[in-house]
């Protein structure tokens, strides 16, 4: 592809010769590689809840830093290759080489360097940033770049759609090429004409919320035809909208459907056999709403519904009302989330190539209609200092090699439609961004509801976008500013002067975030001086993603601007073992705070016992809110999410993916109050969850009578036995568990149904043959009592004693005891596949067939001996006082999980549909900490 550069030559600057680049990390005549201590591993992940091996890799080769889970998560998911074939790649060496060579090519074709040896510098820089977490690219960019397939680097895309039957077809094409790809795209129905408009044949349009529910078909039937993640997708309806009621109410009631559906008795769970039935279940919900329609909700006023095809007013409506109806909607179920349109353009860069009317799906990209955005992420953790402070010199420099190498992507790129090519080569969107930030404040001692904590948050944001549009200025310099910025100059300006007087604004509290304002000061006077010359080289610079795979890849503790999830987490360990610790970030702000060591200790032993801070012994109540989390003991209040998010959202270019948690006390009220604060707060977009509000999710309270009827009858219901007839069908299996001989005898009934079970295991007249045929007549009368088979084996399954171990059954290769293997086995000869696929068994075609969606053909995965998560190096001994175990977390495999067991009561997360575990949020979306997969776009 050739490079284009700005189309106004009369004014353009004359081009320099190119970046001289300096050493920030390396050392000149020592390669990166040559730095750090390399060691093998064996990478065999597995799912804990039936045993199958999801994914196998030994000898793979990482740096001897790198925790177990980051080693598996970029062996599994960014090694490319068929598994078990010589082409396979087996170190990180090769994949961080396999990027960073084709980004360094690229630059050095398209005149990016000043000479080789800056070229050379750029490499090794880069090299050195990835391998020691300083920062990662979006998956993509490890999925595709340096291989066979096409180059695609972004992950977030948005659509356009009109108001032609041409272009809503043409939407369910693009959006499943892109679904297909394992990325996501939002877009904007509103130039769909509405359902009380006329069509030029004289009949009814059928309006936009008609035409979703074929794209919603879609999405489900591509997500369940190859992967094994919902499709990430947004929709967008503009407020004055004739339809947006509709619009507001539609998952609302689709959620009353599933309510009225579950207690008829159909499965309705996440992932239930049932679940399909519903509508508009792939997709997130925003209502574009504009400071017009704000000002007629504070003032209680009329609001106009405008026809797509006239704009003339066709309906006017209350619009308290309307926002109440938004309101009660995301209450009932997280949907429709808000996105404030007038605020959002008001920082738009280029207004005269069109208006920023949609989102991605998890909403940190906001800009052209068919265009995309490639993302890379920095770990703030490696730039605080041991004394606590934040290196903001450091920083900067780093902010410059992300932001190049993210902009000589550009160059290389492929994308799924021409269109969003042609934008993104025109304008060039980049979305540098950060992780970590909740466990750097909590490590520099300040609560994440603070004025304190939101004032370095603030710096570092403005530090990083001010930055990275200075570099962004001077790559302009050197290989010309963006096509589309000739006809955006004046507003392109205007926005960065905007983010330099929002710096200005930045109240310090500390030396710590008035040193880092101060750089960041110096760095918005550069870029409006440089860029006065230069222009810019892109119309988009920062965002900030949820970091969900990345972050794991980078071992941080949070993701993007989320606090910590928790103060004890769940460690996966060498040898395929976990255990439980707290936070590494505790005992490093107990000692900012002057804590002495002895204090540390007793507070992190407090804390890994009981989970929380609240009377830890000798902790100050005055720094209990240092350690308040997302979720625990002390969550923090839905209203200090809004203030962080409003402190960063000035200096970033695009918007911020994260979820407003709300308790399930919250009112419609208390939703309302959110919504309304966003916008005064000048954020760009907000979703909001209320806990329990969903009923895929475990619920902590039965349904609520209905108010004004007739009391309902209570019907007193007693089991009835079933008795089997004297002849019945069976079947008699053999089996080995560790070593141990026995057999199973299943009975069933003639029209079908498991009946009864007779075990035998052990010598005649031993205790443990009599104790196993009186188990085996308990079940058998339960199950003629009409206990179901799949209760029985969610709670056998799973347990462990000895004799456990390998069988030598092939669809159950490895059990944790008999009762776990006889149960498994039950399951799978009696139970449908919807019921086996939500506890997670699968025979070993099934397993096959899930690995060839998710890893390719079957020769691509070696499924032999495939079992544990184990690492050949030997671990290195923790420091007791901060890894103590809890003596009983058995039923824990997740942080998430095992806050679970802290809390008492279930997690609003779903289950990871790889490997089972519960997921984690991270942004908008959701991470699985044991294999990386995420429920968006990443």
């Amino acid at each position: 592809m050739t490079e284009t550069v700005g189309t106004d030559q009369e004014t353009a600057p004359a081009v320099q010769k190119g970046l001289a680049v300096e050493r920030v990390f390396t050392t000149e005549g020592v390669h990166p590689y040559d730095e750090v201590t390399w060691e093998h591993r064996d990478v065999v992940m597995t799912n804990w809840r039936d045993g199958s091996v999801n994914f196998e890799q030994r000898g793979v080769e990482f740096p001897e830093f790198w925790s177990v889970n980051a080693t598996n998560i970029v062996t599994s998911k960014y090694f490319r290759g068929a598994v078990g074939t010589p082409v396979r790649e087996h170190s990180l060496r090769q994949l961080i080489d396999r990027v960073v060579k084709t980004y360094v090519d690229a630059g050095v074709e398209h005149g990016y360097f000043a000479t080789q040896d800056d070229a050379t510098i750029f490499e090794h820089e880069l090299t050195w940033m990835l391998m020691h977490q300083v920062f990662s690219f979006n998956s993509p960019v490890w999925f595709n770049v340096g291989t066979s397939s096409p180059q695609q680097v972004s992950a977030c895309f948005i659509l356009a759609v009109d108001d032609t039957m041409d272009s809503i077809l043409n939407w369910y094409r693009e959006e499943g090429l892109i679904f297909k790809g394992g990325s996501g795209a939002g877009l904007n129905l509103s130039r769909i004409r509405s359902s009380k408009e006329l069509l030029s044949s004289g009949g009814t349009a059928s309006g936009p919320v008609s035409f979703m529910r074929g794209a919603d078909a879609s999405a489900g039937t591509i997500k369940s035809g190859g992967a094994t993640r919902r499709a990430a997708k947004m929709v967008v309806l503009d407020v004055d909208h004739p339809d947006v009621e509709e619009f507001i109410e539609t998952k609302a009631k689709e959620e009353e459907k599933i309510r009225v559906l579950r207690d008829a008795g159909f499965d309705m769970d996440l992932g239930g056999a049932d679940i399909t039935s519903v509508q508009y279940q792939n997709a997130n919900n925003s209502i574009r709403v504009s400071d017009d329609f704000m000002h007629a909700v504070e003032q209680n006023g009329p609001f106009g519904l405008r026809a797509r095809t006239t704009g003339e007013v066709i309906e006017e409506i209350e619009a308290k009302n309307l926002f109440r109806k938004m309101a009660k909607a995301a209450w009932d179920c997280a949907d429709p989330g808000i996105q404030y349109d007038d605020t959002i353009n008001d920082w738009h860069t280029c207004p005269e190539s069109g208006r920023i009317t949609a989102s991605n799906p998890c909403s940190e990209y906001l800009h052209l209609d068919n265009s995309s955005c490639n993302l890379a992420s920095l770990n703030l953790m490696k730039f605080l200092r041991e004394d606590g402070t934040f290196d903001s010199e450091l920083f900067t420099r780093s902010v410059e090699l992300v932001i190049t190498a993210m902009d000589i992507s550009i160059c290389f790129a492929d994308f799924p439609t021409e269109p969003i090519g042609d934008t993104t080569r025109k304008f060039r969107q980049l979305g540098i961004g950060y992780a970590n930030l909740g466990a750097l404040l909590m490590a520099t001692g300040h609560a994440y509801d603070s004025e304190g904590g939101r004032a370095l948050a603030a710096g570092i944001s403005s530090l990083m976008t001010g930055t990275a549009y200075r570099r962004s200025a001077e790559l302009a310099g050197v290989v010309g500013a963006y096509e589309g910025y000739a006809r955006n100059a004046d507003a392109h300006q205007k926005v960065m002067r905007k983010h330099a007087a929002a710096n200005d604004l930045i109240r310090t509290y500390h030396k710590n975030d008035a040193a880092v304002q101060r750089r960041a000061t110096q760095e918005w006077q550069d870029c409006l001086r440089i860029g006065a010359a230069n222009g810019w080289r892109n119309a988009q610079a920062s965002v900030l993603a949820p970091t969900g795979t990345i972050g794991l890849m980078m071992d941080c503790d949070t993701t993007g601007i989320e606090p910590d999830l928790a103060l004890v987490k769940f460690k996966k360990l060498v040898g395929g073992g976990s255990m439980q610790i707290v936070n590494q970030t505790v005992p490093r702000a107990l000692t900012s705070l002057g804590y002495q060591d002895e204090q540390v200790e007793a507070i992190v032993e407090y804390i890994a016992e009981q989970g929380h801070v609240v009377d830890a012994p000798g902790l100050r109540r005055e720094h209990y809110e240092v350690f308040d989390c997302a979720m625990g003991e002390r969550s923090i209040a839905p209203m200090g999410h809004v203030r962080m998010m409003a402190a960063v959202q000035p200096f970033i270019s695009g918007a911020i993916s994260k979820t407003v948690n709300m308790p399930e006390s919250a009112t419609v009220e208390d939703v309302e109050e959110i919504y309304f604060q966003g916008w005064k707060l000048g954020l760009k977009a907000l979703a909001i969850y209320r806990d329990n509000c969903k009923v895929g999710q475990p619920l902590s309270a039965g349904k609520g009578a209905n108010r004004g009827a007739e009391p309902e009858k209570v019907i007193e219901y007693r089991p009835v036995r079933k008795r089997l007839p004297k002849k019945r069908p069976s079947q008699t299996v053999s089996f080995t568990v560790g070593g141990a001989e026995g057999y199973l005898h299943a009975g069933s009934y003639p029209d079908d149904g498991l009946g009864e079970i007779f075990v035998k295991l052990g010598k005649q007249g031993s205790t443990l043959a009599g104790v196993m045929d009186a188990f085996s007549m308990s079940i058998s009368v339960g199950l003629q009592y009409g206990i179901p088979l799949e209760f029985y084996v969610s709670k056998f399954q799973n347990l462990r004693f000895e004799p456990a171990g390998m069988t030598d059954d092939p669809d159950v290769r490895i059990a944790t005891s008999v009762l776990d293997y006889l149960f498994r086995r039950l399951a799978l000869d009696y139970l449908p596949y919807e019921k086996r696929a939500q506890l997670g068994i699968f025979t070993a075609d099934e397993r096959s067939a899930q690995l060839n969606n998710d890893y390719g053909p079957s020769g691509d995965v070696d499924l032999e001996g495939m079992r544990g998560s184990v690492e050949a190096s030997p671990a290195s001994p923790a420091r007791p006082a901060v890894e103590a175990a809890k003596p009983d977390i058995k039923e824990a495999h997740s942080s998430t999980e095992l806050l679970e067991l802290h809390l008492g009561k279930a997690a609003d997360a779903p289950l990871c549909m790889t490997c089972g575990t519960k997921m984690r949020p991270a942004g908008s979306c959701y991470v699985c900490e044991g294999c990386g997969s995420t429920s968006g776009c990443s």
